[in-house]
């Protein structure tokens, strides 16, 4: 290379650093915390009253903040994985911010970035104390570690920089022994986990690629579907479990029609449960006709079906990439796929592609009303559940009528009448019933004569007879929900409902008990599709035409319309539009024409003029990240204040406006992160709701003085300081979420008689014995927390959750807990000694205890009601007395019990469905397993010095996971013949484990880890394992043999690291579906044989292979996105590089090579790590790759 050239090379290189760090340091300028889209829609409502991080990222920001940690940042965000990235500005004083903690609580995985200075900063080793603490609660909480240019080994043995570290931190007068301590345990068993070591001449793109990889598969386990209760549901399980022929070859597909309301999607929901596991894959689609009504609907029909079989987090950008997608990924697999609710608007091919390229044995279920759908797919078999049988549908008429089984001898005949007359209709006869139910002789006369005039066609005409007999009031709010408040919690529409005279207290309890809504399990109102459309078709009927002059509007696409229209309209009450994908701004002129509002919703738009004067009848402003909001505003009647994440500041001039709104009674600025002091609100002085969560920036105090009316005070990651107002006056207070006020709220002679629920995390407890209604309590992470005495007072008490830093009262708790408790959570950070007795406990369900030296638990036997148990960290825990006795357990978690040498027998807990052993070291036997359950899912023993073997196992049909990890006196497997349907099986750290045999039977087998078994020299018979997906074979140091992997077709992830025996591998191109390869450090390797022939392939890991002297052409690796060959000081070439197209990392750092391939061909490349190759003498094409954003 001349002079020339050098500097130019020189000058890109610059260039492209300093993009790099620019791009880095304005993205860390963000507000945080960061919140990511909800991962699905059923988690996503337009109000989320409770917002929940799912990974915090905990580093030591000097060492890693520029490169590792905002680069995983960013690809987690991507994925829509709602990330707490740890800041420094958190960090302050002595001891972890209680926000900090919260934040940890709140998250499901933990990614702690070992560097070598994190022991240095003891904000990093409490943060990594909490982590451990949360993951031995139970909750299902995961620790991913890092290892950034230091040993794991370090870490757990405190060597090198870490030895350092704690001989300053020993010298540092304000930490105890007892302190620091416990950070070496969090260190030692954090260090032992599995995890990822980067060294220097690691890239990184592939680290953070395996890293969200596995965080999205921990977030997005599949879960059994919820299903309604239908009488008689088995026989039509049992009828489309014969029609999909499962075992079969060939493709089937099975639709099950009918009208609504005869329980299409209850009965495939049933179904889908039932088979699921025999098939490699499956996914179930909800309501496909609003999904492709909405905006984009094919792409996000491809998508979710993608996303769901793949178990990744994927959009297609249009429907060719969707089919081809579907094509080459989804049908690899025998997949199972339900689509309910379809209507004409599906076309399969269109769609999904040819049905002929799907794997043979793939099923498919399609739900719809329209028979045509199924005629097109004529390879499908029809099934129609029809009505109920006489007797089925007496007994359902009988459930709601009557709230019994069967109705009363003097009704019996007028009942069957209803249940002809309703034409044996689930959703019908439930309809009908509820109508009926406590009403007098006449008025069920009178509606069995009505009943009898309609046509039994006519579903939606009968439904409206109960329609019909609702109030005015009763209309409206049934109206609302049907059209705009399906998935939206009760309390904003109870405001706008109340301040509108339409008493929904009363309204709201007619339509439950007439079964027109529910609530769900996160109090969201739900509404069966059916009914939904009964509501929808009213609306419509206000005029056919013309949506425009219709009271509510049904979609975007209308809404959008009636913003443009000139004419004024004050018809329209409800209005919701989001603007994502449109480029003008909507200002006063559009709303100036619609006076009659009552409900405005407004998502990503921009908004801008004079709104002075105008809908003056609005109730409820919804403004859901607006980028630009209007400065006047005049909303005299405005009820609810909804600006969630949008861009306002302290100077904002609607202040004034929203401060003239004297009928506010809500507001919530939730990561409205540009504010820095809390609005005056002063005037609003029937405020009832303030939710200020995540406004990071706010500070100062809050007057709450004159909120006579206030419900609920949310200040959760805020730095507001200080309440000023007697908060003890505010009589109708139900709710307080301090936040960083535990001092201010600790400090507080008197709370309000009125409180439900009370989060503190203060040592100053104030005095509790007058909350009469408290129903949940928390302290949390407070230090020399004391426990009141009189705690038993409270009867109305259903949680207690006791997490602080410390108790101040020697570690005994002397008060008896109120016999009201259903949830009892003790997690103390220093040991507990002593607790009273729980024989008192009838109602409770769920016990958790952790960071306790108690030798006993007292009056466990007694629990009846028990259904999860929890015991972590018992160090002086002897016996389990009484455990046989919860005969209703279906939860049984054990660890760190280090003195506990006998579990009473397991084989009466007939409910058992989860039982977890971990770290008993002195645990021998595991009695009674053999006895247990046939249902049990998931069975995990881990840390088992003493234990050789498991009896009884082979008898658990049902197991569907199995662990047994590092029980290093185990030598051979326990008999696993009966386990039929295990599809996860990890033997990891067994170090003495010798062989493994008998696994030619579980043939759903999807993942094997065996990592760490260093003693095994060869892989069982693998070939039985026709859906082995996933295989593990880590640091098996003696393993020399691996050519029965050659059969394993199904395997989409082999990963062998560190296996330094290995000579040779077997020829790889039968592994068609070979996804991830890793084979890194495998010192004795010396080639890779049909490495070209997998198309599929997309991440290959070799580094480290120093003994490999030559690739294969691999130019056909046409999906191959990262490639790390680095330290492979054998190789001098690789020979198909220049035709990789769509790779994005390339890793060859430390490479003997003088020359590469023009690289301008890798057009989507964005990083490229070639240190350390000092031969290189010219790098071509790189000047080409607009993408390339890292380069080394």
């Amino acid at each position: 290379m001349d002079r020339k050239s050098w500097v130019i090379w020189l000058i890109f290189s610059a260039v492209v650093v300093f993009l790099a760090v620019a791009i880095s340091f304005f993205s860390r300028r963000r507000d945080l915390p960061t919140e990511g889209t909800p991962l699905s829609q059923s988690e996503s409502s337009a109000e989320q009253q409770q917002v929940e991080y799912e990974v915090f990222l905990s580093f030591r920001g000097p060492d890693v903040r520029a490169n590792l940690a905002d680069f995983l940042h960013k690809f987690l965000v991507r994925y829509n994985i709602r990330t707490f990235l740890d800041d420094e500005s958190l960090r302050k004083g002595e001891k972890i911010a209680p926000s900090l903690i919260k934040a940890i609580e709140e998250s499901k995985v933990y990614i702690p970035i070992f560097s070598p200075n994190y022991a240095w900063s003891k904000w990093c080793l409490q943060e990594l104390a909490q982590m451990l603490k949360c993951c031995k609660q139970g909750k299902g909480h995961t620790i991913l570690p890092i290892f950034f240019m230091v040993e794991p080994r370090d870490v757990r043995h405190q060597d090198g920089s870490y030895k350092e570290a704690f001989q300053q931190h020993m010298k540092n007068e304000k930490l105890d022994t007892e302190t620091i301590e416990e950070w070496k345990e969090a260190l030692r068993e954090v260090g032992n986990m599995k995890g990822w070591n980067v060294t220097e001449s690691d890239g990184q793109g592939a680290i953070v690629d395996q890293v969200v990889a596995e965080v999205w598969s921990l977030l997005t386990e599949s879960y059994t579907l919820e299903t309604d209760e239908l009488i008689g549901i088995d026989s039509h399980v049992e009828e489309v479990t014969k029609l999909l022929n499962l075992g079969g070859g060939g493709v089937e597909i099975v639709g099950i029609y009918g009208m609504g309301g005869i329980g299409k999607t209850t009965i495939a929901k049933a179904v889908y449960n039932e088979v699921r596991a025999q098939l490699d894959r499956y996914c179930f689609v909800e309501d496909v006709r609003e999904i492709l009504v909405g905006h984009d609907g094919i792409i996000n029909l491809q998508s979710k079906i993608i996303s769901g079989i793949l178990r990744i987090d994927y959009k297609v950008k249009d429907a060719s990439e969707g089919i081809r997608m579907i094509r080459e990924r989804v049908c690899q697999h025998k997949v199972l796929i339900v689509l309910d609710n379809v209507d004409d608007r599906f076309e399969f091919d269109q769609m999904l592609g040819k049905l002929d390229d799907f794997s043979s044995e793939s099923r498919f279920i399609v739900t719809t009303r329209d028979t045509r759908v199924l005629e097109v797919l004529q390879e499908s078999k029809m099934y129609e559940p029809g009505e109920m049988s006489h007797d089925h549908g007496l007994q359902l008429f009988s459930k709601h009528a009557f709230r019994t089984n069967h109705p009363p001898k003097e009704e019996v005949t007028r009942s069957k009448e209803f249940v002809e007359v309703a034409t044996r209709i689930p959703l019908s006869l439930k309809i009908t019933g509820s109508l009926l139910f406590r009403r007098d002789r006449n008025f069920w006369e009178e509606k069995l004569e009505e009943l009898k005039d309609i046509a039994p066609s006519q579903v939606l005409e009968r439904l409206k007879v109960t329609y019909n007999d609702l109030s005015y009031n009763e209309q409206q709010i049934f109206l609302d929900i049907a059209c705009s408040f399906i998935g939206e919690k009760r309390e904003f529409p109870f405001y706008l409902w109340s301040d509108c005279n339409l008493y929904p207290v009363s309204g709201i309890s007619t339509l439950v008990h007439r079964s027109l809504i529910k609530f769900d399990e996160r109090n969201e109102f739900w509404m069966h599709d059916l009914i939904r459309d009964l509501g929808r078709s009213i609306i419509r009927e206000e005029d056919n035409q013309h949506p425009w002059k219709r009271s509510r509007i049904l979609s975007n696409e209308d809404a959008l319309d009636i913003l443009e229209r000139e004419e004024e309209n004050d018809l329209v009450k409800i209005l919701r539009v989001n603007m994502v994908d449109r480029n003008f701004e909507l200002t006063d002129k559009e709303f100036k024409r619609l006076p009659g509002l009552r409900f405005l919703e407004v998502q990503y738009g921009r908004l801008s003029g004079d709104f002075q004067g105008i809908l003056p009848d609005l109730r409820w402003l919804r403004l859901h990240e607006c980028s630009l909001i209007p400065i006047d505003l005049s909303l005299k009647k405005l009820v609810i204040l909804d600006m969630h994440n949008c861009p306002v500041e302290d100077d904002w001039g609607g202040w004034i406006g929203i401060k003239a709104a004297r009928k506010l009674k809500a507001i919530n600025l939730s990561f409205c992160g540009k504010l820095r002091t809390a609005p005056d609100l002063s005037q609003c002085r029937i405020l009832e709701f303030i939710h200020f969560w995540y406004c990071g920036e706010m500070s100062g105090e809050l007057h709450i003085g004159n909120f006579k009316n206030l419900k609920v005070l949310s200040l959760f990651i805020t730095e507001i300081t200080k309440l000023t107002g007697d908060i003890g006056r505010h009589k109708t207070l139900q709710e307080i979420n301090a936040g960083d006020l535990t001092e201010e709220v600790g400090a507080i002679v008197v709370l309000p008689t009125s409180l439900k629920k009370l989060s503190l995390s203060s040592p100053r407890v104030p005095n509790l014995s007058e909350l009469k209604d408290l129903e949940e309590l928390s302290f949390e992470g407070g230090d020399q927390v004391e426990i009141p005495g009189d705690i038993w007072k409270l009867s109305k008490l259903k949680k207690l959750e006791l997490r602080p830093t410390s108790f101040s009262n020697s570690g005994v708790i002397s008060s008896t807990f109120p016999s009201s408790l259903n949830s009892l959570l003790i997690h103390g950070s220093e040991p507990l000694e002593r607790l009273p007795t729980l024989a008192n406990l009838n109602n409770l369900k769920e016990l958790s205890l952790m960071g306790i030296q108690i030798r006993e638990i007292q009056g466990l036997g007694d629990l009846a009601m028990l259904e999860t148990l929890v015991i972590d960290g018992a160090p002086n825990l002897i016996h389990l007395n009484g455990l046989e006795n919860l005969l209703l357990l279906k939860t049984l978690k054990v660890e760190g019990c280090d003195v506990l040498e006998k579990l009473p027998s397991v084989s009466n807990l007939t409910k058992l469905e989860l039982l977890e052993i971990v770290s008993c070291r002195c645990l021998s036997e595991i009695q009674g397993i053999g006895e247990l359950v046939r249902d049990i899912e998931t069975l995990l023993i881990s840390g088992f010095g003493e234990l050789t073997t498991v009896y009884g196992l082979e008898k658990l049909e049902s197991l569907t996971s199995l662990s047994m990890v590092y029980c290093t006196s185990m030598r051979e497997l326990p008999d696993l013949s009966g386990l039929k349907n295990l599809k996860n099986l990890s033997i990891g750290g067994c170090t003495q484990l010798m062989d493994i045999t008998e696994l030619e039977r579980s043939e759903l087998l999807e993942t094997l880890d065996m990592s760490g078994c260093k003693s095994i020299r060869k892989l069982p018979d693998l070939s039985g394992l026709r859906n082995l997906e996933k295989l593990i074979i880590d640091e098996c140091t003696q393993l020399t043999e691996v050519a029965i992997i050659e059969s394993s077709e199904s395997l989409t992830s082999l990963s062998m690291v560190d296996c330094s025996s290995i000579a040779q591998l077997p020829d790889l191109s039968r592994l068609k579906n070979l996804n991830s390869l890793e084979i890194s450090r495998c010192t004795g390797l010396t080639e890779v044989v049909g490495l070209e022939m997998l198309d599929l392939l997309e991440f290959l890991f070799m580094s480290g292979c120093s003994s490999i002297k030559e690739l294969p052409d691999l130019s056909g690796l046409d999906s191959i996105v990262t490639l790390d060959i680095s330290e492979c000081t054998g190789l001098t070439e690789v020979v198909g590089l220049k035709n990789l197209e769509s790779l994005q990392q390339l890793k060859m750092a430390n490479f003997k090579i003088k020359k590469l391939p023009d690289l301008s061909g890798l057009k989507h490349l964005h990083e490229l790590d070639i240190m350390g190759c000092v031969q290189l003498a010219e790098v071509t094409g790189i000047e080409n790759l607009e993408g390339l954003t890292i380069m080394r």
